[in-house]
This record gives structure tokens, C-alpha cells and sequence, in this order.
């Protein structure tokens, strides 16, 4: 089976930097994957992605080395099958807030004996490879959201379900979860303590889970590596077209004022 090579650098202890995928565009996925990223992360929570576009993304993506990922719209086990039988390496799954909803999403991305994903990977196997169904289970990543401070307070035993390989707190709806302002890089004390609780919980030997946090871009994503983080999304396609569109405009209408 084709290696998950995101997975090969959290067992080196290194950082994995990739973006979100919000425009629903394979052309958009396609240009992104070439950029060098490890992973990009096809997002289906908050996108109008549909199943089909989602996937046309992961063989746009698939004409790199960059790994294909995919937000599910909710820790469902059917929604994420499909992702899965569609080609994703990991499914980045919302909304984990204690132990039985994490061994919900662990099974929803495991084979038996160790989850109940059902057999049937169309796409799977021709990205993956002609033994997918025997080494899947080592090579889909299966990443939980941490979005709210209740997960926070739970995070020990959350991590102790078998099978998460890393975790990406939302510091958006975390913040909103603590009744704090939301904030770029949120400089609030009580949101940077919870932040700092799952990065050290992560790091328990007898987790061994990747931390991740959804960073506000490349200054931040280089910042949070330097903590110690691992999964480390640091932007997105729309976001980095806007930033690139704005300068670009700024640079033209600064003509015949140098």
C-alpha cells in the first residue's frame, strides 16, 4: 500500500504543515498539492463540497506526493466510509467531546477487527494500492477535532482510545465553547492554558498522539511547530488566493506613485 508519509514524519517527531480546501475546486486542490504541502484537507463541515467534487479534489491532489485528507461533515461512521472508500488518507472528525464519541470515530476509519468500516473501497484501492484492505487500518490517519473546552477537561481520556493518531483543536469554536473572544492566534490566557493542557496531553508517553491545532497562517504554523505541535493546518485555498489577489492589487494601483 502507498505509505502515509504524514503519519512517517509524526513517528519522527516531525511536523506535517498542509491547508483547507474550501472552494470545492480540483483545479484549485490540484494547484495547492503542488505547492510541496504534506496534506491538504478537503473540507465537507463547512464547504458546499459534495462527495463527487470531493473526490475529483483527491485526484487532483493525487498527481503530487502530497497526502489527501478530507473533513467529514460529522463523526458519522456512513459519511466517513465514503470519504475513505473515495481515497482519503485521514478524515479530520469534529466535534469529539469525550471517550465513547472518540471510539466512534476510530471505528468509523478501522477495518475489523478493530472498527466496523465496511469492506469496499472503489477508489481506495486504486490510489492506495492492490493490498489497501490489509494495510489500511496502519495507514489512514484518523485525526479528532478538539473544539470545545469539555473535550479539553476529558482529554486524557479521550487520548486513550486506541487508534487516534492526532488531534486538531478548533480554536474558533474552543473559544466560543469558554465564552472568550475569538481571536487570530487568541492571546487569551484561558485559551492558551487549554491550548497548552492538550499539547502536554498529547504528548504523554501513553497517548502518543500528534497534536494539531488549526493555526491563522504561516507565521503562526511556524510558531506552533516550534511549541511542538504536529498537525499543523496553516491556511487555506481561499485564504491564500485573497492574500496573493490583495497584493497584488495594492502593487498595480500603487502606478505613478513611485
Amino acid at each position: 500500500m502507498r505509505p502515509n508519509t504524514v503519519k512517517q514524519l509524526w513517528a519522527e517527531g516531525k511536523p506535517a504543515f498542509g491547508a483547507w480546501l474550501g472552494t470545492c475546486s480540483p483545479l484549485a486542490a490540484e494547484s495547492m498539492a503542488h505547492q510541496g504541502w504534506d496534506w491538504l484537507v478537503v473540507d465537507g463541515e463547512h464547504s458546499p463540497v459534495d462527495l463527487q467534487t470531493m473526490i475529483q479534489m483527491f485526484q487532483a491532489i493525487s498527481t503530487t506526493d502530497t497526502i489527501p485528507m478530507a473533513r467529514a461533515q460529522w463523526n458519522d461512521p456512513v459519511i466517513i466510509k465514503r470519504i475513505l472508500d473515495g481515497g482519503a488518507y485521514g478524515v479530520v472528525i469534529p466535534w469529539v467531546n469525550n471517550r465513547a464519541e472518540a471510539e466512534q470515530a476510530v471505528s468509523a476509519c478501522r477495518y475489523p477487527p478493530d472498527g466496523l468500516r465496511g469492506f469496499g473501497a472503489y477508489r481506495g484501492f486504486l490510489y492506495g494500492g492492490p493490498d489497501y484492505g490489509d494495510e489500511a487500518n496502519n495507514e489512514i490517519a484518523c485525526i479528532i477535532q478538539i473544539e470545545t473546552i469539555e473535550a479539553v477537561e476529558r482529554i486524557d481520556e479521550i487520548l486513550s482510545v486506541p487508534g487516534i493518531d492526532a488531534t486538531c483543536i478548533g480554536p474558533a469554536d474552543l473559544a466560543k465553547s469558554m465564552g472568550i473572544p475569538v481571536r487570530p492566534d487568541n492571546p487569551h490566557p484561558d485559551h492558551v492554558a487549554a491550548c497548552a493542557e492538550v499539547l502536554a496531553a498529547s504528548q504523554r508517553i501513553d497517548n502518543r498522539v500528534a497534536p494539531g491545532i488549526f493555526t491563522s497562517g504561516p507565521v503562526e504554523a511556524k510558531r506552533r511547530a516550534e511549541e511542538g505541535w504536529l498537525y499543523i493546518p496553516s491556511g487555506s485555498d481561499g485564504q491564500f488566493m485573497a492574500q496573493a489577489s490583495a497584493q497584488g492589487l495594492r502593487t498595480v494601483r500603487s502606478y505613478g506613485q513611485d
